[in-house]
């Protein structure tokens, strides 16, 4: 747009360094459309004409930068009489429909043309409504510029800067209209403002009455529609309103308006916004006036102090992953056994963004199909079903696409002879894992609860040891009895045992698993990603036990939760809140977008 420019800007100090690709979206006008002037200073016959865009674009910033925050929270850049302070950036563009615009033939009458483009940021996601709205805003822009300029001639304002003055002695004016989400605005603020926050619209000037260009360069209005989309809610409008409103409150900002020059001044700027959406016909009353409203019935309008995103906003970022492996007991699950609502939200809004949960657990597949049955994630448009790939049972039975299996590992019979032998005598509950169904040799109210509580298989209590072993394999067995009697007697006796036939292995404090010797959790994904044509830089990992250490080392991402065991904190490349803080929901808007 401004890279005519560039001669006059080699000595103009750069801004800090910032990362500002985007690609424009907006479609090209097919035609030039006049729309009739009443500029007063405009010669006889002057027309506007809305031009669309396609060019590589340099940037530069002028004499004033403009922000509105969230809520009430409303903020200036820049002196009103300062010296003029100049600096350029290269921002690169990057073409998604190219096409020239038709060349009207030269008349006798003069032509201003409106030159504007509409943006989409490299990292915003091509969501329907949002592509929807920037081809209605490659009209409204236009249309609110023309207003805006008419107003200019045809009212008296106190307050306004009147650096531009005479829109009619120019032949074109040029403004960009960039969409993006809270990250990058929030990068915007920090790298030229040094207020590390997220805000609803900036402005940026680009005017610099001192070159005496036939051009008037208004500059880059930029929107955060994932902040425009909250205040929308709040509000009771549509998303297409909010961005409406800020637009009109951004270019007036560029036209001179500053309402944080004084009560006269944010006077003016509030009834000018309202006469503007009432000219053009747009619902609200003004950003300014939406802030105060928002402040009086109580809405916060405190910035996020951390990087974590939003429940809502995963729309408007781009997945980081193809795959997020979660464990159960710790992690998707509280203390309670049970998914929160909360954690339920992320993971339907990670997978309505087309990243796919897939479930890796020690539990087996019936617990798991229960336990998401109950939480209203299970069936055709859940986040598992019995089509669902996915790890149970340490590893051992590993599902692929469809929901067939695709790998089963059993353990030696001399061992499970001997485990179950070792639970007959010392009366310590054991459990036999044998695809979905859980056998026992005695009632016990600890297997009562591995059904009641843990959701699993109500077990099938087999007295004899050849009747349990008879005609079944067994892929792990299942220890139950206290913390202590784990920790102090049956892991140490089976971790020698087992020699090397077989690992011994805790997903649970008062729990003891015997496994296949080489085998885990994080094999079982593997074998997974192997099957679904996937790599281990797809996937992001959330885990809290032993069991969970191969995960988290093979995945790109490693989410420990902060109540997990000190093997998996130590090998996580993140450690993440707790599951009773709902420590899953937090890494997924955290990390995985």
């Amino acid at each position: 747009m401004l890279s005519r420019l560039s001669p006059f800007l080699r000595a103009a100090p750069l801004p800090p360094p910032s990362s500002m690709a985007a690609r424009v979206i907006s479609r090209v006008l097919p035609s030039i459309t006049a729309l009739p002037s009443r500029l007063s200073h405009a010669p006889p016959h002057r027309r506007f004409y809305a031009l669309a865009s396609c060019a590589e674009v340099a940037s530069i910033s002028g004499r004033r930068i403009f922000v509105s925050g969230g809520g009430s929270r409303i903020a200036r850049f820049g002196g009103r009489n300062g010296g003029v302070v100049v600096a350029a950036e290269r921002r690169e563009y990057r073409k998604v429909r190219s096409r020239r615009v038709a060349v009207a033939k030269k008349s006798k009458e003069k032509e201003l043309e409106l030159s504007v483009k509409i943006c989409l940021e490299e990292q915003l996601p091509e969501d329907p409504e949002i592509l929807d709205i920037t081809e209605i805003m490659r009209l409204n822009v236009p249309m609110a510029m023309k207003l805006a300029f008419e107003r200019l001639n045809g009212s008296e304002y106190t307050t306004r800067d009147t650096v531009i003055t005479d829109v009619g002695g120019y032949e074109s004016v040029e403004l960009s209209v960039l969409f993006c989400n809270d990250e990058f605005i929030q990068k915007l603020n920090k790298d030229w403002r040094g207020e590390d926050h997220a805000t609803d619209v900036l402005s940026m000037s680009q005017h610099i009455p001192e070159l005496k260009l036939p051009i008037l360069m208004l500059g880059d209005i930029v929107i955060s529609v994932e902040t425009a989309a909250r205040q929308a809610e709040e509000r009771g409008h549509t998303l297409i309103d909010e961005i409406r409103i800020l637009m009109v409150h951004g270019l007036l900002h560029l036209l001179g308006f500053d309402h944080e020059l004084s009560e006269e001044a944010e006077k003016e700027m509030e009834n000018e916004e309202e006469l503007m959406l009432k000219g053009l016909g747009w619902k609200g009353k003004g950003l300014i006036h939406s802030a105060y409203d928002a402040e009086a019935n109580g809405a916060s309008c405190d910035h996020p102090s951390d990087d974590r995103k939003r429940a809502g906003s995963l729309r408007f970022y781009k997945p980081k992953f193809g795959y997020i492996f979660c464990d159960m007991d710790g992690t998707l699950l509280n203390s309670k056994s049970q998914i929160s609502s909360s954690t339920a939200e992320a993971l339907k809004e990670a997978s309505s963004r087309g990243v796919k949960v897939v479930i890796a657990t020690g539990k087996s597949r019936p617990a798991v199909m229960s336990i998401f049955k109950k939480a209203g994630l299970a069936g055709k448009d859940g986040i598992i079903s019995e089509l669902s790939p996915g790890v149970f049972v340490q590893g051992l039975l590993v599902y692929g696409r469809q929901g067939r299996e695709i790998f089963r590992k059993n353990l030696e019979p001399t061992v499970c002879r001997e485990a179950l032998l070792y639970s007959l005598e010392h009366k310590i509950p054991i459990i036999a894992f044998t695809e979905d169904r859980c056998l026992t040799l005695f009632e016990h109210q600890l297997v009562d609860s591995l059904h009641t509580v843990y959701n699993e298989p109500k077990a099938e209590i087999i007295p004899s040891v050849e009747q349990l072993m008879a005609g079944v394999e067994i892929q792990k067995l299942l220890f139950l009895d206290t913390a202590e009697g784990v920790a102090g007697t049956i892991r140490p006796y089976w971790a020698e045992a087992t020699g090397d036939r077989a690992s011994v292995v805790q997903a649970q404090p008062d729990m003891l698993e015997i496994v296949p010797l080489g085998t885990s959790k994080g094999g079982g994904v593997k074998i997974l990603l192997d099957h679904l044509g996937a790599t281990p830089d797809e996937v992001m990992a959330i885990g809290d036990g032993e069991n969970d250490v191969e995960m988290l080392q093979l995945a790109s991402l490693g989410v420990a939760l902060s109540n997990g065991s000190e093997k998996a904190k130590a090998v996580a490349n993140v450690i993440g809140i707790s599951n009773d803080e709902d420590g899953a929901a937090d890494a997924i808007y955290r990390y995985a977008f």
